[in-house]
């Protein structure tokens, strides 16, 4: 019988550990780098406008000449994914979500961007 609890017991103890180490630590800072299309300054206030808009945005800046956005957040509050999406409803592509026609099309004309 003592054998039978004691075997529930590391059981039970190994499964509680196991748990905790499946839970992914977020970070408070993260940094991230993001793929964004645009043109000039116009783009670059409205791409950044946008980043900031969501909740969790610490720092935000766009860079033309590399087509990036450096991103640090959050993440308990927000993910990247959160940002790619607010800065599509921009009008912007990004790496990993793509403007709808209709929002790409309300850009001005010189922050229309080759889109592939």
């Amino acid at each position: 019988m003592k054998k039978l609890i004691m075997v529930l017991l590391v059981t039970f103890f190994g499964m509680a550990v196991q748990a905790q180490d499946k839970e992914v630590k977020k970070s408070k800072n993260a940094t991230y780098e993001v793929a964004v299309n645009g043109n000039c300054d116009m783009c670059k206030k409205r791409i950044e406008k946008a980043a900031f808009s969501v909740k969790g945005v610490k720092s935000a800046e766009w860079s033309a000449d590399h087509q990036d956005l450096h991103l640090i957040l959050d993440e308990n509050k927000c993910s990247v994914d959160d940002v790619c999406k607010a800065v599509a409803k921009a009008g912007h592509d990004t790496e990993k979500v793509k403007a709808t026609e209709e929002d790409y099309n309300k850009l001005h004309t010189c922050c229309m961007y080759e889109r592939l």
